[in-house]
């Protein structure tokens, strides 16, 4: 297939994207290259794609109107996966305006094209953020999500609505998946994991939020991206599907793609203890703004419609990624 793909130089558009490519498809990759972390992690992650001879790469912005419109147009995309966002729930309180461009403007931008040219599939991703001050769990894509905390899952909500009036206005196929707190190797320096280990292996100080009373369900990046792929082939084509994500005017549905198991931040420190073979030092801190105690997936619905349920261990995964930071940085493993 022709496939485009927003996000191909970050966690885990990058990781959808070869996963696409070694399969045989043609991918078009669209990434804007931002400095809310470490690019040269993003120019490495591009440069191991471009060793593909399917891949064709496009750095620009996605709030560049011409430059999206340019791509679909060279690429005429028979399933476009929008994975693109500015993420990070704590950095939407310093930089709020560019939330509103790159998840805003930006997702319109992607929604323009697909109506444009009529793409038979659009997969866009979401989170778990959405469920904000939901108290029911787990949380279930037949919730409302009215009350969301931070203004990264503000507009995250919004581009969901936004795809749904493109749904049921011009009969677009889309699907949405909310993702569960994603891990593994090639990750964001921002999350929890990349810092801890770092932090450690560099003899500094972690901090603990909420002095570690949280959980979180998460999710392995193998498990996200082969949920991904079998949710590309399940398109919602008529409104009032039997899934609790499905829109009842629409063919429009959200989707959980969570390891249903929600873990202790105490207990993912321990796994990280005992990945890198020493001890964390904890610096307990409060609960920050924005952030939820807790999150866990509904993935029933994903189940239902696939056969396939995450089930990666948290130990499991968090020694993969252990051992790529080793590899990637050349650090030792500890005697």
């Amino acid at each position: 297939m022709r496939i485009l793909v927003t996000g191909t130089a970050g966690f885990i558009g990058f990781h959808v994207a070869r996963r696409l490519l070694r399969e045989g498809h043609e991918v078009t990759g669209i990434d804007g290259m931002t400095t809310y972390y470490d690019v040269t992690l993003k120019q490495k992650r591009h440069a191991m794609l471009r060793e593909f001879d399917k891949f064709t790469c496009n750095e620009f912005m996605l709030e560049d109107a011409q430059a999206m419109e340019n791509a679909f147009a060279a690429c005429q995309p028979e399933l476009v996966i929008h994975l693109a966002a500015q993420a990070g729930v704590r950095y939407s309180i310093e930089n709020p305006g560019t939330y509103i461009s790159a998840n805003l403007v930006g997702t319109y931008n992607v929604l323009e094209q697909v109506k444009q040219h009529k793409t038979p599939h659009l997969m866009m991703a979401s989170t778990s953020s959405v469920y904000g001050a939901n108290k029911e769990m787990p949380f279930s894509e037949s919730q409302r999500c009215d009350h969301p905390l931070s203004l990264y899952a503000a507009t995250k909500k919004a581009t969901e609505e936004l795809a749904h009036s493109y749904s049921y206005i011009w009969k677009l196929p889309i699907t949405a998946f909310r993702f569960f707190t994603v891990y593994g190797p090639w990750g964001r320096p921002d999350m929890a994991l990349f810092k801890f280990t770092a932090n450690t292996l560099a003899g500094k100080p972690i901090d603990v939020y909420n002095n570690g009373n949280m959980e979180r369900d998460f999710t392995y990046i193998d498990d996200l991206v082969e949920a991904i792929c079998l949710l590309s082939a399940k398109p919602p084509l008529k409104a009032g599907e039997s899934d609790p994500g499905a829109s009842p005017v629409a063919p429009y549905r959200v989707v959980n793609i969570g390891n249903s198991q929600p873990v202790s931040l105490m207990a993912f420190i321990e796994a990280i203890e005992k990945a890198l073979g020493k001890p964390c030092v904890r610096n307990y801190m409060p609960m920050q703004p924005g952030d939820v105690p807790r999150t866990w997936a509904d993935c029933s619905a994903l189940q239902a419609l696939t056969g396939f349920r995450p089930a990666t261990p948290v130990q499991t995964g968090v020694d993969a990624f252990v051992a790529w930071y080793r590899d990637y940085y050349k650090v030792p493993a500890c005697p």
